[in-house]
């Protein structure tokens, strides 16, 4: 072998092995924003506990990452390929990790964290205050003072969780479409779709950690460690239960800062897989960056900007697949953020039951589905044609098994004063809505605060001094209330601290909603690297990177933003009770209208997804007409792959989007 020949494979092992750097890289960059970000959604129900606002107004903060990311996506796409790609996404990284911190900061600048009670939090029973007793007064009733009020209720602590998430959206942008179009620019075609099936299983492994480290945070008080937890009266699966959500937010600002640090020792350019051992083409690459330098500096940087703008809107497969996107994304965002409520609401398990159990679930299918996808695609070479099949149906098939959810129901907790009555009729029979009954009227007792109580009649109760009890038993969250006035059974009537169970056959039935989420996120899945692959190869490769930020500047404008905050806003409508604060203001709400609740969450995604098929039957009618691999050329807009043989039968695929490349055009180009 040559000195020439071995300088050409020492070049060539190089190349391949930072390629393959890269790829980890970028896999350990997806997995850490994909980390912060599900932490984040399933943290939501413990930020609206914890600083006691609406589910809207959490949405909001929950969509101000897209604000962050919208801000920057555009420009970071297109002038992210002029500049150094890799150090880009380090920054990126770096810029996450900072959010993640800022969000953490409320927890070190708040007071303890005090939730609405008639039983003294202290341990301090000696009085019996908390009872009916004619003339009583109760611990924690509403106060009167201006200055305490002001600082109960116009607490802003939760700007900082906003401004955090809105610095992380910024931190983000740089990964998608600069490590998509990074791993486009300089892998084989045909490895592309493995290569970013990897990918997006690393965005399916944070996501999984994500919620792993969510149940941990969401199961360990908010203050452990500075009150005694066995004076507690509320457990985990208790609305007002608040989760140490601060803790985890440390952790994910760590890790994103750790990713940053091999995207600084990376090239700004390789060459492209298989090419490296040819001399020849090494010597081309390397004029063509020449030239790409001269033009630079004679037209500048933005020359081509909107010329790449109206390539992209006039090409209609490109426009269509984003009105998909938007659609869909409507949907996901809604039934991702919220399915931690859904969950606790509908068959009453605790936050950090529910955080778990979807990720156990539904991720690792997730996972096993972007892999099939990406082999498939890999071992068939699936055409641009094939691959819109592919994810049309697939997804319409998920789609159908959707509504099977719509059976796997429970039935509302019945609260005694809310939607049942003292009798025991459930809300659709029972017309009133009042707290007080005879047994209690005389009890003088609060009737905002939240403080429930399980009857052993099997009716709940807003407190025990509501449900007529008189006297108590036991410390912290072991203390039974006995004698109650208000429950009707036929012995001893005694109630215990909590909503009461919604029994076997409910938890059943998370099992099988579970199952069906198990499946339907598989199948989903299995869709997403081929509708993924039409996105990238519906545009010319120069017009990738800017085509994937543009596709993601609309799902955040369009879904990411407004979702959250009008889903959140329709969720508000159906509770049933709200919490109170010191002064009497409304807090958070602690139970929801369960079967409107249900129509919503499930409802709403329903309508938006079917919509979002017809734009993608209209995707598959046009790829009919269209000039695949193996066909003429037609008119209008079209997917050019054009096989070059040189003198070594190197191939080098080239995409034409509105017309044919002639001789001389195509010279340029290679």
């Amino acid at each position: 072998m040559g000195e020439t020949e071995k300088r050409i494979e020492t070049h060539r092992i190089r190349c391949l092995s930072k390629l393959k750097m890269f790829l980890l890289a970028i896999t350990c960059a997806f997995v850490s924003k994909t980390l912060s970000g599900s932490y984040m959604n399933s943290m939501l129900t413990q930020i609206e506990r914890q600083f006691n606002i609406p589910t809207s107004l959490v949405g909001f903060i929950n969509g101000s990452f897209e604000i962050g990311n919208l801000l920057l996506i555009i420009f970071v796409s297109y002038f992210g390929t002029k500049l150094h790609r890799p150090i880009m996404i380090g920054i990126g990284c770096v810029v996450m990790g900072l959010g993640c911190f800022l969000k953490s900061l409320p927890h070190f600048l708040m007071n303890q964290y005090e939730y609405e009670s008639t039983v003294s939090v202290s341990g301090n029973l000696s009085s019996n205050s908390f009872l009916c007793m004619e003339n009583g007064t109760q611990i924690l009733r509403p106060t009167q003072d201006p200055s305490e009020c002001t600082k109960e209720v116009k607490s802003l602590m939760w700007m900082y969780v906003l401004v955090g998430n809105i610095v992380r959206g910024m931190g983000e942008t740089p990964i998608l479409p600069l490590g998509i179009s990074y791993i486009e620019d300089f892998a084989k075609s045909e490895n592309s779709p493995l290569y970013i099936g990897l990918i997006e299983t690393g965005a399916i492994i944070g996501p999984l950690i994500g919620l792993l480290l969510a149940s941990f945070c969401a199961n360990v008080y908010v203050d452990t460690g500075s009150v005694n937890t066995d004076d507690l009266t509320i457990t985990s699966t208790d609305t007002r239960w608040v989760g140490a959500w601060w803790f985890g937010f440390l952790i994910c600002a760590g890790v994103n800062v750790l990713t940053a640090i091999p995207f600084f020792f990376l090239p700004k350019t390789l060459p492209k897989e298989g090419l490296e051992n040819n001399a020849d083409i090494i010597k081309n690459e390397n004029e063509d960056k020449q030239r790409e330098e001269d033009k630079k500096e004679k037209y500048g940087i933005t020359k081509d900007f909107l010329p790449f703008m109206k390539s992209l809107s006039c090409n209609p497969i490109y426009m269509l697949f984003i009105l998909i996107s938007v659609i869909q994304f409507n949907a996901f965002v809604n039934m991702i953020s919220f399915m931690p409520k859904y969950i606790e609401q509908q068959y009453g398990k605790s936050s950090s039951d529910a955080i778990f159990l979807i990720g156990i679930y539904n991720l690792p299918p997730i996972c096993i589905g972007y892999i099939i996808g990406g082999l498939i695609m890999k071992k068939f070479k699936i055409t641009v044609k094939q691959a819109a099949h592919i994810g049309c149906w697939l997804s319409l098939l998920e789609y159908l098994l959707h509504f099977l959810s719509f059976l796997l129901t429970c039935e509302n907790s019945s609260v005694v004063g809310i939607n049942t009555s003292y009798e025991g009729i459930p809300q659709d029979l029972y017309m009133g809505n009042n707290v007080f009954a005879n047994c209690n009227v005389d009890c003088n007792c609060p009737s905002k605060i939240w403080d429930p109580v399980c009857g052993n009649n099997g009716l709940s109760y807003l407190s025990a001094c509501l449900a007529g009890c008189e006297t108590s038993i036991g410390m912290g969250i072991n203390m039974v209330f006995q004698n109650c006035s208000c429950i009707q059974t036929s012995g001893n009537s005694s109630a215990v601290l909590g909503l009461c169970d919604k029994g076997p056959d409910c938890s059943m039935m998370l099992q099988y909603f579970l199952i069906l989420s198990a499946m339907s996120s598989f199948i989903y899945s299995l869709a997403a690297i081929p509708g993924y692959m039409v996105l990238l190869r519906c545009m010319k490769s120069e017009e990738k990177s800017l085509g994937v930020g543009l596709h993601t500047f609309c799902t955040r404008v369009f879904a990411g933003i407004p979702a959250p905050i009008y889903f959140g806003a329709l969720m508000d409508s159906t509770c049933l009770h709200w919490g109170t604060l010191k002064c009497g203001e409304s807090g958070a709400c602690r139970i929801y209208d369960s079967t409107t609740f249900r129509y919503i969450y499930l409802g709403l995604p329903a309508a938006l997804r079917g919509s979002s098929f017809v734009p993608a039957l209209i995707i598959l009618i046009l790829l009919r007409k269209y000039h695949l691999p193996g066909e003429n050329a037609s008119s209008g807009t079209e997917l050019i792959e054009t096989k070059v043989k040189g003198k070594k039968n190197e191939c080098k695929d080239m995409y034409q989007k509105s017309t044919v490349l002639n001789d001389d055009e195509l010279k340029t180009k290679l």
